[in-house]
């Protein structure tokens, strides 16, 4: 399991420049719009000082950190849920998607054209909104005319389509009128109901306002107009200037990179902070196994019981699931050996009803 989130906005905000800094593998970027034709995919690892010190602690021949999945799509613009521009024929990219970053351009720059030719941030949200929610009306539509034709087939079908149509309804009106599916707040089991339409807009969103240098460390207007807008979504907001972040991925050493860092004034990277905030966007935490062979991270649901985080390793550890070895990473920190912890009291035993903390460092035994 991994986070994998789309990267969605207009024309020229910046999305390819972010998308090339994050897997330091470039897209291809240039000053017009519709420059991103095939969505582009990249894979990074997933930043995690835990994973560093527990290698220090428990030498090992292999690291693997968690990994993230980035999938760059084409700028959309008014009309692309009908054909206009490319937008449209990319969509599909995203529904399968945990979480969209929705990059708004929110600096000036007279060298790099709008494809409004003005900066509204504001305008440029609504635009993106209204175009991902026509995309899942026309989805939420044919699901109900075929519903509504199937309803009369059988006695299950229809009690099916008793409980599903009035949710579909109430999709349609929402989105009819470009508001997202998520502004609907359905209970669980009303979204397992609907999980096989991969709506866009029910997924989480974090907003990425995309900065000159001179707003990085002070929000500029632009940038408390994206944060108005977040926090009545109750989406997350990260400020990133694409240029710097293309500047540190360009560094070879993680020692240039601190360094460039520190002389701009700034303690991480915007990338990092925009990977954590996906994890809080979609639930996820980070549990580890550590061993002479190799210590590694791995990504998990908030909630998941032992047997299920033995699953994200292989199906058969989560079948033949017996019991857990666990202790946390900061008694690890504490005591400085694996052997001290024992001695401590602080390594346990587990069984099937364990809820997985996050920074757990877990061995599973399993027969199958």
């Amino acid at each position: 399991m991994g986070l994998n989130c789309g990267i969605v906005g207009l024309p020229n905000v910046g999305k390819s420049t972010i998308f090339s800094a994050l897997s330091s593998a470039p897209a291809e970027a240039a000053n017009y719009p519709f420059c991103t034709i095939e969505p582009n995919v990249g894979m990074v690892t997933v930043p995690d000082a835990r994973l560093e010190r527990i290698v220090q602690l428990i030498p090992t021949r292999k690291v693997i950190p968690a990994i993230v999945e980035f999938v760059d799509i084409a700028g959309l613009v008014a009309g692309a849920s009908k054909g206009e521009g490319l937008g449209n024929r990319f969509l599909a990219s995203i529904r399968e998607v945990g979480a969209l970053i929705h990059v708004v351009r929110c600096f000036e720059d007279d060298d790099i054209v709008h494809v409004s030719n003005k900066i509204d941030p504001a305008s440029d949200i609504e635009t993106i909104h209204i175009e991902l929610a026509l995309a899942d009306y026309e989805t939420v539509d044919k699901r109900y005319q075929k519903l509504s034709k199937t309803s009369r087939a059988d006695k299950e079908a229809a009690k099916l389509a008793a409980v599903v149509l009035p949710i579909l309804d109430r999709l349609k009106d929402a989105l009819g009128q470009g508001k997202l599916a998520r502004s609907l707040k359905l209970t669980s089991e009303e979204e397992k109901l609907i999980a096989d339409l991969h709506l866009i807009t029910i997924k989480p969103m974090i907003f990425v306002c995309n900065v000159d240098e001179q707003s990085i460390e002070q929000d500029n207007d632009y940038v408390k107009t994206v944060k108005q807008i977040a926090e009545k979504e109750d989406a997350q907001t990260v400020v990133i200037c694409g240029k710097i972040e293309a500047e540190i991925a360009a560094l070879d050493t993680l020692e240039e990179r601190q360094e460039f860092l520190e002389a701009v004034g700034l303690a991480e990277s915007g990338l990092h902070r925009l990977i954590r905030s996906g994890y809080s966007a979609l639930g996820l935490r980070t549990f580890f196994t550590a061993g002479e062979d190799e210590d590694r991270a791995w990504t998990f649901h908030a909630g998941d019981k032992a047997p299920q985080a033995a699953g994200v390793i292989h199906s058969d550890f989560e079948r033949g699931f017996i019991k857990a070895e666990v202790y946390h990473c900061e008694d690890l920190f504490r005591y400085g050996s694996e052997q001290k912890v024992r001695e401590a009291g602080k390594f346990r035993i587990e069984g099937k009803e364990y809820e997985v903390q996050d920074g757990d460092i877990l061995h599973f035994r399993f027969n199958v």
